[in-house]
């Protein structure tokens, strides 16, 4: 619970007042989705169609009427199925204290309770990997793909593709560079931004629309299922490219925390599915009054005169759009630091306002190397396309078996209840996967590699710590220390002296190592455990517990949530109001520094310790990962055999 508010002899506010403040904030929330939250699936566009609608074209020659109304129909039902249906009916219903994201919806599974714990932990590591995988794909596709508008400019066609790529790379890169500013002071631009690309988009769209009115005939699914029946053998290739439709899905649950579930949803429904659908319908229009449109139908939508506007438009958005990815990275980090599945990390906080907006530098550099490579690498939108959709299609079934296991637990449901509700969704990303698996050997396999290594640093970070800490662990309890000390007290020094242990009940390394060498100990003795919740933030008044364990010595217990920035000097200055009294700046925290000795010579497994070893070695420290002040660290030595 909150701190108690003070009750102040105020007349209350009129309710017509209260309910226009309360819809000046919910409109506030939904201007910002449209810009953090729709700024991947907004800008799929410039791209989705033109890569689905190609295949089509290069294997029937001339283009029907019933494949064009096919593919916008797969594309339409698309979005209904797996947005509005998946996302915005049921998984956004699977909050964890209003955070959404896989490894929130992980951490609340686990909180829940019961058998096949460590499969829910493997499917969340994969979710997250995959998670990174699209973090670095997606900039890379979306700048590209807006900077290319420019080759279908009159006057510029076929001069400016050799520049495109590096127009693209310099934007990218430019916005990594910024990312150490934070998006405070850009941000509030995003949403009316990406509220004018909306409405622009839907414009253009009706205006083709109107001069083919039969590609309504779209809205019907039927059309989508009876051109992959006609065509099995370019079906999994047409699917794969729909698929790019819905590619940032998974950011309006990941975002869910930060513009909360109703803004997100009333945003889809009544400004970005509506205007989504008004443009793939034109696009679909255009290219059945003029098949010569097929090589970049969305800026062909524009008059000549609009077509550069559109393009810096189509920029900022992308921009925008990838933005909002590599925010969505840092906090993805963030809670995968907390949790424990990667080692300590860098996390700044760029807003005093605004919890949750942090900068990772490591992540941030590692993302913008991986962008420049694709941009380097592949040169165009088109060719990225074939390396884009398997790591989102994987991120969306890992959430489906997710929100199997949510129900099961959470709703106190059957398991048969459980699958059969997720079934249909399941079957459909199925599907998907099985048709983005054909691009494996087309570039599908970067984001494959990138997802495989994020699972390997996790899996090898979380085996290495398990088996530190049993090489560390101790047959000396505290409860027979205690006595030892009580019956024989060494010298007392004044002041006080914390102790970090990851078990309370063990008696820390660093205070045997100060006993034995120094043969002294601190008048006042606090044993400091830290704890991550399995919640996104934890109250001031429940972080903190604090236990006498003998005269002199205490054992004190800090939470907090995942969501959250540890900061153990704010943390024990709020104990004081359970009676602790001591002076931060003459308390001295000691830590155990480990040197890290792996037994194994050979193998996998020897492998896997050396890197490691080269996690901790380059992970943050833990005084600055828990903002203890530096000039009261002693730390202690020791080797450690693993």
């Amino acid at each position: 619970m909150d701190a108690p508010i003070p009750v102040v002899d105020v007349q209350p506010a009129p309710a017509a007042a209260q309910a226009k403040t309360g819809s000046r904030a919910f409109l506030g929330l939904a201007l910002g989705s449209a810009g953090v939250v729709y700024g991947d699936i907004g800008t799929s566009p410039l791209y989705a169609f033109k890569e689905s609608i190609s295949h089509v074209a290069r294997h029937g020659g001339q283009l029907a009427q019933g494949q064009v109304v096919g593919v916008v129909s797969l594309m339409l039902w698309t979005l209904m199925v797996i947005v509005t249906l998946k996302y915005m009916t049921i998984l956004m219903r699977f909050d964890n204290r209003g955070e959404g994201g896989t490894l929130s919806l992980m951490a609340l599974v686990q909180k829940a309770g019961g058998r096949a714990a460590g499969l829910i932990l493997i499917i969340g590591m994969i979710g997250a990997g995959m998670f990174f995988g699209d973090a670095i794909l997606t900039p890379a596709v979306s700048v590209l793909s807006a900077v290319e508008g420019l080759e279908v400019i009159h006057g510029l066609s076929g001069r400016i593709d050799h520049v495109v790529p590096l127009i693209a790379l310099v934007l990218l890169v430019g916005l990594f560079v910024v990312q150490k500013r934070g998006s405070g002071g850009v941000g509030r631009w995003f949403g009316p931004i990406c509220v004018v690309w909306f409405v622009t988009i839907a414009v253009l769209g009706a205006a083709a629309l109107v001069r083919e009115p039969q590609i309504l005939l779209a809205l019907n699914p039927l059309p989508g299922v009876t051109l992959l029946a006609e065509h099995p053998k370019i079906a999994p290739a047409i699917l794969g490219s729909v698929f790019l439709t819905v590619t940032g899905a998974e950011a309006l649950y990941a975002d869910m925390g930060h513009f909360g579930r109703k803004p997100i949803q009333w945003t889809w429904l009544a400004l970005v599915f509506p205007c989504l659908i008004l443009n793939y319908l034109g696009q679909g229009a255009l290219v059945l009054g003029d098949a010569g449109a097929v090589d970049n139908p969305f800026f062909r939508l524009a008059p000549d005169w609009f077509q550069l506007p559109l393009v810096g438009l189509a920029t900022a958005a992308t921009v925008i759009a990838s933005q909002a990815v590599i925010s969505g990275a840092f906090s993805m980090t963030q809670q995968a630091v907390q949790l424990g599945l990667l080692p300590r990390l860098t996390l700044r906080p760029t807003s005093e306002a605004h919890v949750g907006q942090i900068y990772a530098p490591q992540i941030n550099w590692i993302l913008m190397i991986g962008v420049a490579a694709l941009v380097i690498g592949f040169r165009s939108s088109d060719a990225l396309a074939n390396a884009y959709g398997v790591s989102v299609v994987g991120a969306m079934i890992t959430s489906s078996i997710l929100a199997v296991a949510a129900i099961r637990r959470l709703k106190h449901r059957p398991i048969w209840q459980a699958v059969l509700a997720f079934s249909p969704f399941l079957l459909v990303e199925t599907a998907f996967l099985a048709a983005n698996l054909a691009k494996i050997v087309h570039g599908g396999y970067v984001p494959l590699l990138i997802a495989a290594a994020t699972i390997l640093l996790m899996w090898t970070w979380m085996r290495g710590v398990g088996r530190v800490m049993a090489a560390e662990q101790s047959d000396l309890k505290m409860a027979d220390v205690l006595p030892m000390l009580t019956s024989r007290p060494p010298l007392r020094a004044r002041g006080a002296a914390v102790f970090l242990t990851a078990d309370p009940d063990q008696a820390p390394a660093a205070l045997m190592h100060n006993l034995k060498h120094n043969q002294v100990l601190h008048e006042q003795v606090i044993l400091l455990t830290v704890k991550v919740a399995s919640r996104p933030r934890v109250p001031d008044a429940e972080r903190v517990e604090v236990h006498d364990l003998a005269p002199g010595f205490k054992a004190m217990t800090l939470s907090f949530g995942f969501m959250e920035t540890p900061n153990v000097a704010k943390g024990m200055t709020l104990a004081r109001a359970q009676g602790l009294k001591f002076d931060i700046m003459r308390t001295s925290f000691f830590l155990s520094r480990r040197t890290l000795l792996p037994r194994r010579s050979a193998g996998l497994g020897h492998l896997m310790d050396l890197l490691f070893v080269f996690l901790t070695r380059n992970a943050v420290r833990t005084p600055d990962f828990f903002q203890i002040p530096p000039s009261r660290v002693v730390e202690l030595g020791a080797q450690v055999a693993f």
